[in-house]
């Protein structure tokens, strides 16, 4: 069997299996020597210090934050611009080495591992904010620019970039992923935030997929590439420069905090919120667990019940009545009294707490390793598949709290387990198993956020199809024929053996 994949998939098997045999499925058979042989081409092109064989730097390049073994790159190469990552890419095209795009390492499905050894491109020491429009709401950034340096950079212009995440990620490593966040709901994800790209690919061509130096607020020209590399995660090209849309910093924010006796109370508060029309900027699902967590490592003193944390953007008028309308709206659900956040203090220490759910989850069991699901469902569905979640996990005794970006129907369960037991780790890979084909029967999908990387490989068979996955792989060959760019990641691959937990 192929990745638990029916016999119908064959055509798609065959295609993956000749992707994996050309030039780099020779494996490691001579790689090192290869590797030893363009080191003096690779620091013609960065300089000695943008060369690294250390073994500490490749082990730190080959892991991200997931519960994925740290799989090393045979080099770590530090390009200081897209003329050097360009040159390069030209080399490891020739060489046949594969080429690992890396940015700040803040993944959370194994997607920076070196699956076939080969080059990772760091791109840290590419961080200039290129061009500003503030008339204009754009700005450009290279892939070394966080979100949380862009920001601050750009707080005295009465602009910010919203797109939330959680961990201080790279830009142009979120547009890698089509990542989001807390501020979806009002905001939308990097997928509609992306204007244009600047793209290295596989063989040192530099594209730009809205054509170079353009950035119109909308566009009717040709094929739609940009959202073709937006969520790519690396194997179609090394994402060099993002131009990005900015927003005006609301006039007025108010955040609240909302506890309710049951999930389903909860859950059908965001829903009849959102059918209602409030433009509500967030509103995050946290279960009784994960609050009970986030008030032991946070030093919060909250109800350890179901709870909505939310926040307002706007005038003072307009949030006047959208925190009225939100207000009765929970207490019809049986919604304890808001307890208001409005100063800017206090809004940050509650919105750290939820940012920090992620460690505090950990922190129920010291030692252990955490991996989050990321199943995302239409709004109507989020009520059923909430509660159905919460059961599966009581049923088989599993440490997973919830919490979620409710208003977009995304939801993580941070599960929490211990590596070393093999009965846990079954437990887990089975109810992570269920949850995503749960969510894939109404209509969802396995992934809302995270991206596929690793793990959920034979999952996008199932949500995409077997006709989807063979133009998918048509795309990877034309763009990338060696196979060279991150390997191993995101399309179905003939052996499943990295993709478990």
């Amino acid at each position: 069997m192929w990745c638990g994949v029916s016999a119908a998939l064959w055509p798609v098997r065959c295609r993956s299996f000749l992707l994996q045999c050309r030039n780099i499925c020779s494996g490691n058979v001579g790689r090192k020597s290869v590797v030893d042989g363009v080191l003096p081409s690779f620091r013609s092109v960065c300089g000695e210090d943008g060369v690294s064989l250390s073994e500490a730097i490749r082990e730190q390049h080959g892991k991200d934050e997931s519960v994925h073994k740290c799989c090393p790159p045979d080099v770590v190469v530090f390009p200081r611009s897209v003329d050097e990552v360009s040159a390069l890419a030209k080399i490891c095209h020739m060489h046949c080495l594969p080429i690992i795009p890396f940015g700040t390492g803040t993944g959370l499905e194994g997607g920076v591992g070196a699956m076939k050894g080969g080059v990772c491109f760091s791109l840290r020491n590419m961080d200039q904010v290129l061009d500003l429009h503030v008339e204009d709401f754009d700005v450009t950034v290279e892939p070394g620019v966080t979100r949380k340096a862009l920001n601050s950079y750009l707080r005295d212009t009465g602009l910010w970039f919203p797109v939330d995440p959680g961990a201080d990620a790279s830009l142009c490593g979120m547009a890698a992923t089509s990542a989001s966040g807390t501020n979806a709901v009002r905001y939308g994800t990097m997928r509609e935030n992306i204007m244009n790209l600047e793209v290295v690919l596989a063989d040192g061509t530099i594209i730009n997929t809205a054509g170079k130096g353009r950035r119109p607020r909308k566009t009717s020209a040709g094929y739609n590439l940009t959202n073709l590399f937006v969520g790519s995660e690396g194997t179609l090209g090394i994402i060099t420069k993002t131009t990005l849309r900015l927003y005006g910093i609301p006039e007025a924010v108010v955040s609240a905090v909302c506890s309710f006796p049951s999930v389903q109370a909860a859950v059908d508060s965001t829903v009849q919120i959102l059918q209602s029309g409030v433009p509500i900027a967030r509103i995050e699902f946290l279960d009784d667990v994960m609050i009970d967590a986030c008030n032991r490592f946070s030093s919060l003193s909250y109800p350890v019940t179901p709870t909505l944390f939310l926040e307002f953007h706007g005038s003072e008028r307009s949030l006047e009545e959208q925190v009225n309308t939100s207000e009765e709206i929970t207490q019809c659900n049986g919604g304890s009294d808001f307890q208001w956040a409005k100063d800017e203090e206090t809004r940050s220490r509650l919105w750290k707490a939820r940012h920090d759910a992620w460690y505090a989850a950990l922190a129920l069991r010291p030692g252990c390793k955490a991996y989050a699901t990321d199943v995302c469902v239409p709004l109507s569905m989020l009520p059923q598949i909430i509660v159905e979640t919460k059961e599966d996990l009581i049923a088989n005794k599993l440490t997973g709290p919830i919490a979620g970006h409710v208003g977009d129907g995304n939801f993580h369960c941070l599960m929490v387990l211990d590596p070393n037991d093999p009965d846990e780790l079954q437990r887990v890979h089975l109810f992570t198993e269920r949850l995503a084909r749960r969510a894939l029967a109404m209509s969802g999908t396995c992934t809302g956020e995270h991206g596929v990387g690793l793990g959920k490989r034979a999952l996008l068979v199932e949500e995409m199809g077997a006709q989807a996955i063979q133009v998918m792989q048509s795309l990877k060959e034309t763009l990338d024929p060696k196979n060279l760019m991150n390997p191993g990641k995101v399309l179905p691959v003939l052996c499943p053996s990295q993709s478990k937990i």
